[in-house]
């Protein structure tokens, strides 16, 4: 397979140009640096000392709270810290010993001289080293890990003497080890391996493309989850921004609604002007469901536009990492590319299915096997996956994962998103309870 590559300049102003990195927490609590594109949208609002960014405006549904050095997810409304790291790849001071005969103009006179390396102490010596090995990394030549205490930083073969050199002088302890190996896949296992899952019918579920309720107008539909306001609060409606007092400042396609009526959330009790939920809903997935842009409560059952595809379970014979005493769930989900429905960003239009089949994986224990009913009840409901663009590669019209996140790693966890770790159960958990996924769901399904 053969694939277009590119080399990108920025700016000096900007933050890779000044070597700001913005990195995000992932699962097994290392750090994940965000995309080049992202980081600079991050920066700019961090240099202008805005109290937060919202991503929103370049595809992503985060804001990144400064304050708290946050990120929030406004579907699941999780958080994940954040970091900025000031990367020296972009600026590398001169390898010189200040005077020394040889030097460079300048070295040693007394003029605008670059630090050589008796005047770094031993901090800057070991960002000097990490900043070495990824300028290497960038020429594209072959390499090994230097591994330290507190990580391992890739660099040239041949030059992994000097790098330990450097290393050393800023006091930590250098050895050359090999790369950790990425395990994505279990080792081969035959038909007569692999179980069906106990407690759990088929082994496969289809899913074709369902078209939105009919029958009943979004008025009659948001009339059973509201109660009528008389006397609007004082303050603003979270839609529209105006004041509930006043008329929707809703500018779009107008609803058969006055514009000045204001209504309640029976569950949540958030008030919004009821032009503005109508809109909202005309907006979405128009499925009978609402979900209040406040809180996020669902009201009915939330679906979404996860396009048609293929979902199969089953059990085989090995053990997840920090899940020795079970057997391990492996999900299969296969997605063709197609042609987008009326209810994709762009219908009409084409979509890609990169990476599939995508396997991923559960451990068999009570619990994971919880989870694989309720992610059975999500793909139902079509809300695992969205057609969309990719936070990876940056590709638009794609198949992309719907906030429910899965292990792809069976052996490792390079990416985060593998094994061990003790609190994915739980946060895939309270994920699928974010698009209103519960045990009651189960109940429901079987209604």
């Amino acid at each position: 397979t053969i694939r277009p590559v590119r080399r990108s300049y920025y700016d000096p102003s900007s933050a890779p140009g000044k070597g700001v990195v913005w990195e995000w927490e992932n699962d097994s609590g290392t750090w994940t640096p965000y995309d080049m594109d992202v980081g600079i949208t991050i920066q700019r609002a961090y240099e202008k000392q805005h109290p937060w960014v919202d991503l929103s405006a370049i595809g992503f549904c985060y804001v990144i709270d400064f304050a708290t050095m946050g990120q929030i997810n406004r579907q699941t409304q999780r958080k994940r810290r954040v970091r900025r790291r000031l990367d020296m790849a972009a600026s590398t001071p001169a390898l010189s010993s200040a005077g020394a005969s040889g030097s460079p103009p300048g070295v040693g006179s007394g003029k605008a001289s670059r630090p050589g390396l008796g005047t770094l102490n031993r901090s800057h010596l070991q960002r000097l080293a990490i900043a070495q090995s990824r300028v290497l990394i960038a020429s594209g030549v072959p390499t090994v890990p230097v591994k330290n205490l507190t990580g391992s930083s890739p660099v040239n073969p041949a030059l992994a003497g000097i790098t330990g050199i450097l290393m050393s002088a800023a006091g930590l302890p250098v050895c050359l080890t090999r790369p950790p190996k990425l395990v994505l896949h279990p080792p081969p296992v035959s038909k007569s391996e692999i179980q069906a899952i106990p407690g759990i019918s088929h082994s496969c579920r289809k899913t074709t493309k369902k078209q939105a309720k009919k029958g009943k107008t979004p008025e009659e539909v948001l009339k059973k989850y509201l109660q009528k306001v008389r006397h609007p609060p004082d303050e603003d409606c979270t839609i529209c921004m105006e004041r509930l007092s006043a008329p929707s400042g809703y500018k779009g396609p107008q609803p058969a609604v006055k514009p000045d009526l204001v209504g309640k959330l029976v569950k949540c009790s958030h008030v919004f002007h009821l032009h503005c939920l109508v809109a909202m809903y005309n907006n979405g997935n128009k499925d009978g469901s609402l979900q209040c842009p406040t809180c996020k409560t669902i009201y009915g059952v939330k679906t979404g536009t996860q396009p048609p595809g293929k979902m199969e379970y089953h059990i085989i014979p090995h053990a997840l990492p920090g899940h020795a005493d079970c057997k391990t769930i492996r999900i299969i989900y296969n997605i063709p590319p197609g042609v987008q429905g009326p209810e994709h960003p762009n219908p009409g239009k084409s979509f890609t299915a990169r990476g599939f089949p995508r396997h991923c994986y559960l451990p068999d224990s009570e619990k994971g096997r919880k989870v694989l009913k309720l992610l059975l009840v999500a793909w139902d409901r079509r809300l695992i996956f969205a057609i969309g663009t990719s936070s990876t590669t940056g590709e638009s019209d794609t198949v992309i994962w719907n906030e429910i996140h899965h292990k792809t790693e069976f052996g490792s966890n390079l990416t985060g998103h593998g094994y061990p770790d003790i609190n994915y159960l739980d946060n895939v958990l309270a994920e699928l309870a974010a698009q209103g996924i519960t045990e009651e769901s189960l109940a429901q399904e079987k209604d």
